[in-house]
């Protein structure tokens, strides 16, 4: 066969490959570049080809390999990056991919098709960077950062003893666990959960945790929780507790459905109210959530007027 002869098969190959592959048969178009490659090792067209039919065939490695040679054979051609960076964005590789096709706008800056993968690669790259930050926000639970003067006040009021740092430490716990039981639940169990007398308290009586979730009932149903949650407290020698409710639960008492200065302020946002209570030292909270990249977060803890938006009354004597 002489040289013409050779370029006709080297032709008919590659149109035979362009063929299948425009007729949505990969697997055979990859087999008739690779055959054309064989007769022709350094054509930067069979190596963009073939990349385009591993991309579809999910052979993701083969078809960056093949861009990169497209690439190193022909270094100002445009379509050997734009292959690289279609080959990256499938690999999910947004950075790299956006560097890519930068390059290739730099060789072809006419390319609608190049502008458009740019735009769409700077968006998918800030999405995964957010997506990632949530996900970090979600594992890396941290609320004492938020509870600076609630420590403050309370080794104040506790000056002459050394367990106010037990009281926070207990504080800060319990915000975290029902935070991430938000995180994995969207809701949290309506609790009160007591912070036990290490020495006082009979612990075969008196479990740290006590079920709320028919306190919001009705007026009746909320004080007798109330008065039993009081009693509580007093008989189990208890230093501290913390009421944990999600605020969908909550139809009665509607205490953020007022009017004038006790009008809800947080907007629509579903989350949770966290109240905390010791003799000295009562607050409460709204930990907020949305959802985002398909994901519930959690926002940061807003403090409430306790006056206005208690959850349920002061569980503890004044200390």
């Amino acid at each position: 066969m002489g040289e013409s002869g050779e370029k006709a098969a080297e032709i008919s190959l590659k149109d035979q490959g362009n063929e299948f592959f425009k007729g949505g048969n990969y697997l055979k178009a990859a087999a008739l570049y690779t055959q054309a490659i064989k007769q022709d090792p350094s054509n930067p067209t069979l190596y963009s080809n073939r990349a385009a039919a591993f991309l579809h065939l999910v052979k993701l490695n083969k078809a960056l390999a093949d861009a990169e040679t497209t690439i190193s054979l022909k270094p100002d051609w445009e379509k050997g990056y734009f292959r690289k960076g279609c080959v990256l964005e499938a690999m999910e590789r947004y950075e790299d991919a956006l560097a890519a096709f930068e390059v290739a706008l730099k060789y072809n800056s006419q390319s609608s098709e190049v502008s458009k993968k740019i735009k769409r690669l700077t968006q998918l790259a800030r999405d995964k960077k957010r997506a990632q930050e949530v996900e970090t926000m979600r594992s890396n639970v941290d609320m004492s950062k938020h509870l600076d003067s609630v420590k403050s006040e309370l080794s104040v009021k506790h000056r002459a003893e050394d367990n106010w740092k037990e009281i926070f430490s207990f504080l800060v716990e319990t915000m975290e666990n029902a935070v991430r039981s938000w995180h994995e639940k969207s809701t949290v169990d309506p609790r009160v959960y007591f912070l036990l007398h290490k020495d006082k308290t009979d612990t075969e009586k008196y479990a740290p945790v006590v079920n709320i979730d028919k306190a919001f009932e009705s007026p009746h149903t909320h004080g007798n929780c109330f008065s039993f949650l009081r009693q509580y407290a007093e008989e189990s020698f208890s230093r501290a507790a913390c009421l944990v409710a999600p605020k969908s639960l909550i139809s009665y008492p509607q205490v953020w459905k007022g009017q004038g200065s006790r009008k809800w302020k947080h907007g629509q946002n579903d989350g949770f109210f966290f109240q905390f209570e010791s003799p000295s030292l009562r607050k409460i909270w709204f930990i907020p959530s949305s959802t985002e990249k398909g994901q519930t977060l959690c926002r940061d803890p807003v403090s409430l007027d306790i006056g206005v938006h208690e959850i349920l009354p002061r569980v503890f004597k004044q200390g």
